[in-house]
């Protein structure tokens, strides 16, 4: 296509983009640059509100433009947020947040992860709370970029963050080096001074406009520009006019600006529509107004905001100057649109930002090179563990130390080494995570516990010394929002920075928020997006010879194999452009769930932003954008794992009750954990752990194996060592399912006396898997051992395949050929390289890493072996860690495994789930009443026991604004309070009408409350059902539905119905709540909210209700025959002869 040709010379310096002007614009940075490019122009600035999130992806386009052969000029640039002085305004701040009420609503909007500009507050008068002006800054140079990441980083400290961040004079005066300036927009710096003054007449306002170009000329000199811009508003000629005389009246530069939104002409309304989905559920922004629906064209806008041309900016001048009747001088408007050019060309440098990797040179030894510290610490580690005499492991670790030298990741190893040690000071640390487990250097230096060699895990499946990306270590802890903190609090948060995640407008949601802007019934939208997916995996899976795993279809894949969604777009067409033009644009910002950076002077290297109140890392980098590596930063995952919290609760509770060790501090468990669970000591040859726990499918809290799929496929593998789960739960995924490998495997474990392997060397790469490439290790070391190939190569050939590629420069083939030929060298038949050839590439779609899986099945057992050794300690843990959806399901389980549960208890419950002396009883604890905050339960335990009412309500020991009146109703309505009413009450509720809601400040009154409310007697049992419901998040199935019951049901193959099997039609259920409905013909019909033992809530849709004749009871135990569709779950007609209430 014909680039676009411009006659004057003109160069966009203010450009919003998606990826930092969150609903306000639409388009990455790629799509203005790239339209920029081919409407004539040869470069562009972007300048995000108050951050810099894009330029990851504009550092990134503009390489790839350069090697398409296009002559593009990147600048890079930020609309600031400024107030002239930042202590004025705080000084404001802070005495607003001495209003309770004020304060409540400013904690609250500082929660904010991304800035969403609401223009239309921004151009008029704003109380000093509020205030910001808009200041374009562009980097001349990389200094000057160094300066606007400080700016920006600066600006997101809590002192100068209020809803936007803030820079002022002072901060320009000390970062201003190399930066241009530019006054903006109608919420621009003169905006302000015209905003503020337009009452008070021209003088007024030139006079406020004189004073701050006198301080911005003072900071930047010939470096500030005065900005205008073209459109059908006529406030912005009014200020035009104004802007022009006073940059005439101090000689300062004038620059003409498009202000671009989108990245097309085309886009406007995709862009109105982005906005108002902003806004969806937050209230309306001040540019609504009174009406918010879209506009029918862009002129009733007054305005177009794409990446406009030199002589599309003089036609904008022209045609908007016309329409309100403002005259200008033409030389002086043309000159400020060519001045951009000259700007662009002449003084700012053609750079991209300096990529020099970046990390810490604090965890280098003074006195050493990273490369000698690092071989030092290795060394040590080795000898530590008692294989420095050994010349398998010398030798590796030479190997792996040369390869870390050679790829310049000493300092990388040496920062994970400095994160595992204070780690390992707090906390439990996983045995390891990902390839980091094939590393004896890793090993070695503590930051894994798994030894690579005694596994045949490869180093080279982690880092080869010909490949060009970094090292990538993800470490396990029990709470990696502590070692996180601890790290900040240690080194710096200017050293140390949570990764963003930038969460897009998903293809579901979209479609039923532009669905309901444009008034379209919500059952229509939600019909055709809970079925438009599954309709068109399927055949995206098979266009791409998928033949197993998850995929998840693209927008215009949906859109060709769903006919459903075909017929909804073709019967609202304005849906389908709306989500053409918004699919995969930025809904919000949060936080990766344990990525970080560190290195010194982040805030000089990035611009750091702000979200919930914790400094961050702008950039992403996962599956969908690798953002940080370009730009010189390596990601540390710190991610936390509950199993490892749950390890902690048992040792804690096995020193408690076995060591005589009444307050176990962390070094206790520390040490526990070293002599009895760590991998160098653990016997993972332990058949008793094994027989008990796998082959009998005594299941509880074992990691790896909480659903029900891998339960049942573990016991019929019965594994015998680390190998064997490890190949379970590699095999156990959705890819190896549907292609019937847990068959073949347990076949061919079944009967290893006709397994043929090709020679010995297969054997014994292949034998521990029972002749099946299980992990993909095995692939390279075939590759290796039969065929010639370097393990490097080995490893190349496994991620080729792996990524469904042929690799540049045709790396498949060229490793194809290599493999053949090797194998003809070790004597092997073509015929049969051939085949192991195909094995590869059929097996490659479902290996798993065996680093991976030897490390976490290490968790795995354990778990096991405190289940097996401690169940009482365990099932406590257990228990503690559930989450609350899950509670009464791990109860049930308990009760399954012979523990009794004893109920809230104020004078026995702790702060964790505690054990009875005989080890048979588990004390449901405190803290699992909602409502009963910490402060309160330190109160009780420290002033128990209670034996009476008098005891807890008058005791001089507690403090009552602590226990205070809604505590105690918590307490009593949750049955806390039960063993201590004696018989001066009738009952429960007695008591809680009599003590706590109406609470006694004496003695006489509590004896004459007593007599008032003793009608009141005990709760019904529905209220006792719907308190513990409330109160504890755990429903009560004991007072609805015993055990005898539920045995007497599955019997009679009548199961919950959360394991409805389709051939029984029939299950039961606890219904919980209704919900009327109506069809679209206005026919009544119910949702009913329904509960079984496994604490599963499900939905069941009856329909043809009849509410004379159908009755449900809540909270009482119903058999039923359903029916059950993919699309719409559990369905039934006739209640009346299709439920059946349980006696």
């Amino acid at each position: 296509m014909n680039r676009t040709v411009s006659k004057i010379k003109f160069v966009g310096l203010h450009a919003h983009s998606v990826a930092g002007s969150l609903f306000d614009a639409i388009g990455y940075p790629q799509d203005h640059m790239d339209f920029a490019y081919q409407n004539g122009c040869d470069a562009l600035a972007l300048t995000d509100h108050g951050n810099m999130n894009g330029l990851a992806y504009q550092v990134l386009h503009a390489k790839k433009m350069k090697e398409a052969g296009k002559d593009f000029k990147p600048i890079f640039g930020c609309e600031a947020y400024f107030t002239p002085s930042i202590s004025e305004w705080r000084e404001a701040y802070e005495q607003a947040m001495e209003d309770k009420k004020a304060a409540r609503s400013i904690k609250k909007d500082e929660q904010s992860g991304a800035t969403v500009e609401d223009e239309g507050n921004s151009k008029k008068t704003q109380d000093i709370l509020r205030r910001r002006r808009h200041l374009v800054l562009l980097a001349q140079n990389q200094t000057g970029l160094n300066n606007l990441f400080k700016l920006v980083s600066e600006s997101y400290k809590s002192e100068n963050f209020y809803r936007y961040p803030r820079i002022d004079y002072a901060l320009l005066e000390k970062y201003n080096e190399g930066i241009i300036a530019s006054s903006a927009c109608l919420g621009g710096v003169y905006a302000g001074n015209y905003w503020e003054n337009r009452e008070d007449g021209d003088e007024a306002v030139l006079d406020a406009m004189r004073e701050s170009t006198q301080r911005m000329v003072d900071i930047f000199g010939d470096r500030w520009y005065a900005e205008i811009q073209w459109n059908n508003i006529k406030e912005q000629h009014e200020l035009n006019q104004y802007v022009i005389q006073v940059a005439q009246e101090f000689g300062v530069g004038l620059v003409t600006t498009a202000d671009s939104h989108y990245p097309n002409p085309d886009a406007w309304k995709d862009r109105e529509l982005y906005k108002r989905l902003g806004w969806l559920g937050k209230g309306r922004p001040s540019w609504a107004e009174e009406e918010s629906e879209l506009p029918e064209g862009v002129d009733e806008i007054g305005y177009e905001l794409y990446p406009k041309n030199g002589d599309q900016m003089w036609d904008s001048y022209k045609k908007y100057a016309t329409l309100t009747g403002f005259e200008y001088d033409d030389d002086t408007i043309l000159k400020s649109i060519e001045e951009t050019h000259r700007i662009a060309f002449d003084r700012i440098d053609n750079f991209l930002p300096d990529n020099t990797v970046r990390l810490p040179e604090f965890v280098v030894p003074a006195g050493f090179t990273a490369t000698q510290a690092l071989v030092n610490y290795a060394l040590e580690g080795l000898k530590l563990r008692g294989l420095h005499t050994n010349k398998q492991y010398t030798d590796r670790l030479r190997s792996e130390l040369n390869t870390i030298d050679e790829r310049g990741f000493s300092k990388y190893f040496l920062t994970m080494k400095s994160i595992a040690d204070v780690a390992t000071d707090m906390m439990l640390a996983g045995p390891g995570r990902g390839s980091a487990a094939g590393s004896l250097v890793a090993y070695a230096l503590g930051i894994t516990q798994i030894d690579p060699i005694k596994y045949g895990l490869l180093f080279s499946r982690f880092l080869r010394s010909d490949a060009t990306d970094y090292p990538d270590i993800d470490y396990d802890v029990s709470d990696s929002m502590a070692l996180k903190e601890k790290l900040v609090g240690m080194w710096g948060e200017d050293c140390v920075a949570p990764i963003s995640n930038w969460n897009t407008l998903q293809l579901r949601s979209l479609i039923k928020d532009i669905s309901k802007l444009y008034g379209i019934p919500f059952t229509e939208a939600n019909t055709v997006t809970s079925i438009m997916m599954r309709e068109a995996t399927p055949e995206a899976k098979i266009k791409h010879g998928i033949r197993a795993g998850v995929y998840n279809p693209t927008w215009e894949e949906v859109m060709e194999f769903s006919p459903s969604l075909q017929a909804y777009l073709k019967k609202y067409p304005a849906v389908k452009s709306h989500v053409e033009g918004l699919v995969g644009q930025v809904r919000s910002c949060s936080r990766h769930a344990g990525g970080v950076v560190i290195a010194e002077g982040l805030d000089q290297s990035m611009p750091l932003i702000n979200s919930g109140g914790v400094r961050q890392a702008p950039w992403s980098e996962g599956q969908n954008v690798r953002h940080l590596e370009p730009m010189g930063f390596i990601k540390f995952d710190l991610l936390g794992l509950s199993t490892l919290k749950m390890m902690e609760g048992c040792i804690e509770h096995i020193l408690q009750r076995h060591h005589g060790i009444e307050n176990p501090t962390f070094q206790d468990i520390s040490n526990y954990y070293a002599e009895n669970l760590h991998p160098d000591v653990l016997n993972f040859d332990n058949q008793e752990v094994y027989e008990n726990i796998f082959h009998t499918g005594k299941w509880a809290g074992i990691f790896q194996f909480t659903e029900q799929g891998a339960q049942k496929f573990c016991t019929r593998v019965k594994p015998r060592n680390i190998i064997d789960l490890s190949a379970i739960t590699s095999i156990y995924r959705p890819g190896p399912l549907a292609a019937g490998v847990h068959d073949e495997y347990l076949e061919a474990k079944d009967s290893p006396q006709y397994i043929r392997y090709l020679t010995d060397e297969a054997r014994n790469i292949t034998q521990e898997t029972f002749g099946f490439l299980i992990f993909q290790e095995q692939i390279a070391l075939l590759a290796n051992k039969l065929g010639g190939l370097t393990l490097d190569e080995g490893n190349m050939l496994r991620k080729v395949l792996t990524k469904k590629g042929t690799g540049k420069g045709g790396v498949k083939d060229q490793l194809r050929i290599k493999f053949i030929e090797g194998c003809a060298r070790n004597k092997i038949r073509t015929d049969d390289a051939v085949s192991l050839w195909n094995k590869f590439e059929y097996f490659s779609g479902y290996g798993f890493n065996k680093s991976h899986a030897v490390s976490y099945s290490v968790i795995s057992f354990q778990c096991a072996w405190l289940w097996n050794y401690y169940p009482a300690e365990w099932m406590a843990a257990f228990l503690d860690k559930e989450p609350e959806s899950r509670k009464e399901k791990a109860i049930n389980i308990a009760q399954k495994y012979g523990f009794d549960i004893e109920p809230l208890d104020i004078n026995k419950s702790g702060t964790v789930w505690e054990i009875s002396d005989d080890g048979k009883t588990l004390i449901q604890p405190l803290t699992s009443i909602k409502g009963l905050g910490l402060s309160a339960i330190e109160q009780i335990l420290n002033c128990r026991p209670f034996k009476d009412a008098e005891s807890l309500l008058f005791n001089e020991n507690i403090t009552y604004s602590k226990l205070n009146k809604k505590s105690l109703d918590a307490l009593c309505r949750g049955g806390a309070i039960d063993n201590i009413i004696d018989d001066r009450f009738t009952g429960r509720k007695h008591f809680w009408s009599a003590c706590v809601v109406d609470r006694p400040k004496s003695l006489k009154k509590l004896s004459e409350n007593i007599e008032t409310y003793k009608p009141e007697g005990d709760f019904s049992e529905e209220e006792i059902i719907q308190f513990k419901t409330d109160l504890t998040g755990i429903f009560p199935i004991n007072l609805v539905v015993g055990p005898e019951t539920i045995q007497r049901l599955s019997e009679k193959f009548v199961p919950p119905i959360s394991e409805y099997d389709q051939d029984l039609e029939v299950c039961w259920f606890i219904p919980r709540k209704i919900i009327p409905r109506k069809t679209k013909n206005g026919k009544l019909y119910w949702i009913v909210e329904v509960i079984d033992s496994n604490n599963n809530l499900t939905k069941i849709r009856c329909w043809g209700v009849k509410p004379e004749k159908d009755k449900i009871n809540l909270n009482r135990p119903y058999m039923a025959r359903l029916n059950y569709d993919e699309n719409w779950g559990f369905s039934t007609y006739a209640i009346g002869r299709t439920f059946r209430l349980l006696a």
